[in-house]
């Protein structure tokens, strides 16, 4: 019974040994993170019918700002086939009373006559109003859909970067992407719902009418397939809410098996055939979760058929001994007979629909947690304006963890970044020097020490102004699948901007033969992955984005921050000394620029330089002076010195300035 009858919860998975090759165990939820505070996971149907009006209002709502007069129109319209229902029985009630009634048979027709006249025409209105609502509720459908999916997205892209790198946020981004199409889908089912609710109502009335005895009946018909199919779609959110883990790593393999960047190894190393069979093995598990929702589904639904079929016998035998016992006449009892068939597909339809307003619910309140916890974690709209003249931007004994980690990425760091400078930090790999940049731009706040702009500090400020003063341009900066123009415009996408505008920030990043060589010059589209595209070398989007970089400074001016993050990876020696210069350039008196690099020769002539290690800063002074200390950074420098001096000599020594 308790099998039938319990609470819903997800089956013990089956693991494929290639989950536990490629991805070190199971890929499954444990469904433990539904039990946070305003996310609990209570799948009964007490629960489904109490948070199901919330649910619907909520897409209810977000129809009626999406058109008003069509959502009242299918309000009309379902009341009006309703009401038509109504008087379609009653009409059917004269025709049986006629039918059965005394008189000749050409008195009985003439009798039939008008209840058929008005069935006709209750079937041609029922029809109008059916289309009328069919054509509001198919405008709806998409506006919804729109409106929810925007709410998604722009949630989405407002969160705080931690929120992004926190894996049970991630998980939740991933879950609540199901909600716009499940609201559209509630559109549908709330209509439906709404006409069997109402051709409900007027069969129950025909019924009480002609005899109270009826009414209960009819409930117990269509009550054990409600519970079966709520059951049903329970089970189903869960394996989908358990396995959805599972599903975006097979998705992960099949887009290995077909994007562009993976396709020579795929073939050299031939990495086609191995991850194709793991995909096997883990599409078998997937299978074997999908046979076993099917198996359970068969047995609960024969459940479910059994109880309404004992329901709609002991129905039948009521109305049988109704008759034999002279409480309901002969015409009666056949109106009852068609309005208890009637009844029940209402019930049954009402029930269905129900069934498919909560399980579209389940996504829908999803999404609605989704929007609840990132506005919990949205980056602060409110805050002081950012003064136009900063004069530096400094870090004052900043320290950073990430949750993950025991050991601090950031441990008291301290540095200054005077407008007009060009600061450089070097250290090796996990040194911290990636957070450091993540917390200059305020894309991460410390949770100790300060970071000041001017003498305000960051976070008293308005984020989205300090956003404004950063320009990023870091080793893997997005290569958008846009026209060469657009990918230098979306630096500051909000500024229009003609081929002739952006002429100075290609000529100032040296992309003018970049660009000659295109088709169409700058309105080239840059993604292979569609008809009449291009694709660019690495250097050559390296170009490319030091012109994005040149002309998101270029538009403001107001002090601000560059930061170059490892900006000449893809360059040759020639290409990189020059490059590094231009960036040099981009130091004004406005602007103050960070480089970062383990290129060693492309930061000697920085104003400062900042060595991090372990997350703390190991020294700091000009290139001559470091140089000088004999620390870490000469160290760093000496090595990589060394790499250029030919076979059998013995590089000198630098000597200190």
């Amino acid at each position: 019974m308790k099998r039938f009858f319990g609470k819903v919860r997800p089956a013990e998975p089956e693991v494929s040994d290639a989950e536990r090759e490629l991805f070190g165990g199971p890929l499954r939820y444990d469904m433990g993170w539904s039990q946070h505070e305003n996310a609990r996971l209570d799948l009964t149907l007490a629960s489904a019918l109490r948070s199901m009006p919330a649910l619907v209002g909520a897409t209810l709502r977000m129809a009626w700002k999406a058109d008003r007069r069509a959502l009242i129109a299918v309000g009309i319209s379902e009341v009006g086939q309703g009401v038509a229902a109504a008087v379609g029985l009653l009409a059917v009630n004269a025709v049986m009373h006629a039918l059965l009634g005394s008189g000749s048979a050409v008195e009985r027709l003439h009798a039939l006559l008008p209840g058929l006249l008005a069935i006709a025409t209750i079937a041609v209105v029922n029809s109008v109003l059916a289309g009328w609502s069919t054509s509001r509720a198919g405008r709806l459908e998409p506006l919804v859909e729109r409106i929810a999916t925007t709410q998604y997205l722009a949630a989405a892209v407002s969160v705080e970067l931690e929120a992004i790198d926190d894996p049970d946020f991630r998980r939740l981004i991933d879950i609540a992407q199901y909600g716009p199409a499940s609201a559209r889908r509630m559109i549908g089912a709330c209509v439906a719902a709404l006409n069997s609710t109402i051709s409900l109502v007027a069969t129950a009335g025909v019924l009480t009418v002609l005899h109270p005895a009826l009414l209960p009946m009819l409930i117990l018909i269509a009550a054990p397939r409600g519970w079966g199919a709520m059951r049903v779609a329970q089970e189903r959110y869960v394996s989908v809410m358990s396995w959805i883990e599972h599903l975006r790593a097979s998705r992960l393999i099949g887009n290995l098996l077909t994007e562009r960047t993976a396709a020579q190894e795929v073939r050299i190393h031939g990495v086609g055939p191995f991850l194709l069979g793991r995909y096997k093995h883990m599409a078998r598990s997937a299978e074997a979760e999908q046979e076993r929702l099917a198996s359970s589904k068969a047995v609960t639904e024969w459940v479910a058929a059994a109880l309404s079929g004992v329901a709609m016998a002991a129905t039948y035998g009521t109305m049988i001994w109704l008759v034999m016992s002279g409480h309901m006449n002969l015409a009666v009892a056949g109106t009852a007979v068609i309005a208890v068939r009637s009844g029940s597909a209402s019930l049954g339809a009402l029930v269905m629909n129900i069934n498919t307003l909560h399980e579209e619910s389940l996504y829908v309140r999803d999404h609605g947690r989704f929007l609840t916890e990132a506005a919990r974690h949205a980056i602060p709209k409110a805050g002081d304006p950012v003064p136009k003249q900063v004069r530096q931007v400094a870090l004052d004994r900043v320290t950073y963890r990430y949750p993950d980690r025991e050991a601090p990425a950031l441990d008291q760091v301290t540095l200054t970044l005077p407008m007009g400078s060009v600061t450089a930090v070097v250290g090796e790999n996990g040194s911290g020097k990636s957070t450091l940049m993540k917390i200059l731009s305020g894309l991460l706040l410390p949770q100790e020490g300060i970071v000041r702009w001017g003498d305000s500090d960051i976070t008293g400020l308005e984020r989205s102004q300090v956003f404004d003063r950063v320009a990023l341009l870091t080793q893997d900066f997005e290569r958008w699948p846009v026209t060469a123009a657009m990918n230098i415009r979306i630096g500051r996408p909000g500024h229009d901007a003609t081929p002739e505008d952006l002429q100075a920030s290609v000529d100032y990043a040296g992309a003018g033969p970049v660009v000659a060589k295109l088709p169409d010059g700058l309105q080239s589209l840059l993604a292979r992955v569609f008809r009449g595209a291009i694709e660019l070398s690495g250097g050559e989007w390296q170009k490319i984005g030091l012109a994005r970089t040149h002309w998101r400074s270029s538009t403001s001016s107001a002090d601000s921050v560059l930061i170059v993050d490892e900006p000449t990876s893809a360059l040759d020696p020639e290409a990189e000394i020059e490059a590094f210069s231009r960036i040099r350039r981009l130091a004004a008196p406005h602007r103050a620029v960070v480089l970062v690099t383990h290129r060693m020769s492309g930061v000697r002539h920085a104003d400062r330089i900042y060595v991090l290690h372990r997350g703390r800063l190991a020294e700091h002074g000009s290139h001559d002076e470091l140089m000088a200390a004999r620390g870490r950074y000469a160290a760093m420098f000496d090595a990589q010195a060394a790499q250029y001096v030919p076979a059998g000599t013995v590089p000198r020594p630098t000597a200190p300035a």
